[in-house]
């Protein structure tokens, strides 16, 4: 990848430098026919010398030179100064010989503020000068003479092929320098960002690249940094899943495996053993029942469970006082309550509070958190339902001063098949779906089921449920 950029930028800059090449012969051809045009345009291309002179210096017409911004000089064999008209004419009468080569030299001089075109008279013995101020030099020339000697021809030809031979030279060491390093600027980050690729590609889902740069190629380097995150969760959250997954059969299979085998077992003593005594039948007929009715609400709340989690489930709800339902279920748990030697605390507001909800659904969320409170606290436990209404929402607690959830516990709490007791006991006869199930009823009607911090014995729920 990277040669081939740094072809590319080479090809690329020494087409450009073709191009430049090819610029500067056009200026050259521009500037021989601005010189040719100046010819015709400026005033000193206008009245030359040579339409000037005359064999008689008094017979010269000066009138249109000095009208026009120029001067006029007559200056005779012995470098007197015959005639001087015009602004910028020489105010000397007389020179000296070395004065007037000073003065030849000067006039050809190109940094000079004047335009000086002087030309011998034989005939007459003098020299006319006709100067203009010079506005703009515009002087360039390409002369090819063949008269001139065969040699100086030749040494000529190598000056010149010498000088655009040199030229070139710098032009494609400049460019393959600025190609070189103009490619570097581009291959280094791509190659940066290709290495991350090939790590991401590889299972290297923490590969990052930092370029260090302010350009297109540090929001690119953002972007492939964000898509490497978002991967990096995508994995982690599918490796949780699966693993969660794995989890979830293992739970199921035990919790199915241990009331069926059960079933079986019994079933099959009873097949096998005729003589067993009518109380031996109705003591194995109870353990099968019972085993029958685990494995059923097991299964039962599975297929509750798998429903809330797809996209289809939805509520049947309508327009309800939250505290008088609260009031009702309330009741219905009392006598559970006080079958298990359970103490009972009930605050709900006497006013109306409405919301949507689901009386069934919302039904089963307070009696799965009964249940919680029932299965694993001992008698003597006191359980405390509150409700307060505050800025659009109610805000239920279900709070018990029981032996409370162990803290190796709480974040895990409300994930399916998850209890407080590991030996998964059927004394207490708990699937570990319960909270998982009231979260998910919650959750549907827009609100949200947590376990608050409870100072102290036992354990609080918090449920917020929006009212209307």
């Amino acid at each position: 990848m990277k040669q081939g950029i740094s072809r590319q930028f080479f090809a690329h800059y020494l087409v450009v430098s073709a191009l430049v090449l090819l610029s500067i012969a056009l200026a050259f051809a521009f500037l021989s026919i601005a010189s040719q045009i100046s010819s015709s345009v400026f005033a000193k291309s206008r009245f030359p010398a040579s339409a000037l002179i005359r064999d008689d210096y008094q017979e010269i017409d000066v009138s249109p030179v000095v009208e026009s911004g120029g001067s006029v000089t007559v200056i005779d064999k012995d470098y007197r100064v015959l005639l001087s008209e015009g602004e910028h004419a020489l105010p000397l009468k007389q020179l000296t010989a070395e004065e007037f080569t000073d003065f030849l030299v000067w006039s050809k001089y190109k940094h000079s503020a004047f335009h000086h075109d002087i030309l011998y008279n034989p005939e007459g013995q003098f020299w006319l000068v006709v100067s203009f101020p010079a506005s703009i030099r515009i002087d360039f020339a390409f002369i090819l003479n063949t008269k001139a000697a065969a040699g100086d021809l030749g040494r000529a030809a190598l000056i010149l092929g010498s000088a655009l031979g040199a030229y070139l030279l710098v032009v494609l060491t400049f460019t393959g320098l600025y190609s070189t390093v103009t490619a570097a600027q581009i291959t280094g980050p791509l190659r940066r960002l290709s290495e991350g690729a090939r790590r991401l590609r590889e299972g290297d889902y923490g590969a990052r690249v930092d370029l260090n740069l302010k350009n297109e190629f540090a929001e690119l380097a953002h972007t492939f940094n964000g898509m490497a995150s978002r991967i990096e969760q995508e994995i982690a959250l599918r490796r949780k899943s699966e693993e969660d997954r794995r989890r979830l059969i293992l739970d199921i299979s035990h919790d199915l495996k241990n009331p069926l085998s059960s079933i079986q077992g019994y079933a099959e003593h009873l097949c096998t053993s005729p003589d067993l005594s009518r109380e031996e039948w109705n003591r194995y007929l109870s353990v099968i029942r019972q085993n029958s009715h685990r494995a059923n609400r097991l299964l039962t709340e599975l297929f509750e469970l798998s429903q809330m989690d797809s996209a289809q489930f939805s509520l049947n709800r309508e327009k309800v006082d939250l505290c008088e339902t609260l009031r009702q279920l309330c009741g219905e748990l009392v006598p559970q309550l006080e079958e298990a030697g359970f103490s009972y605390e009930f605050h709900i507001p006497e006013e109306s509070v409405y919301a949507l909800l689901d009386r069934n659904r919302f039904s089963r969320l307070i009696q799965n958190l009964a249940s919680n409170a029932l299965r694993y606290n001992p008698p003597g436990t006191t359980v405390s339902v509150s409700l307060n209404v505050s800025r659009g929402q109610a805000a239920l607690t279900f709070r018990d001063d029981g032996i409370g959830i162990p803290s190796h516990l709480r974040a895990d709490i409300f994930k399916p098949f998850v209890r407080a007791d590991n030996s998964r006991s059927p004394e207490t006869g708990g699937t570990g779906l319960g909270l998982s199930i009231a979260k998910r009823i919650a959750q549907a009607h827009g609100g949200e089921l947590s376990l608050i911090d409870h100072e102290g014995r036992g354990s609080a729920f918090f449920v917020e449920l929006p009212i209307i």
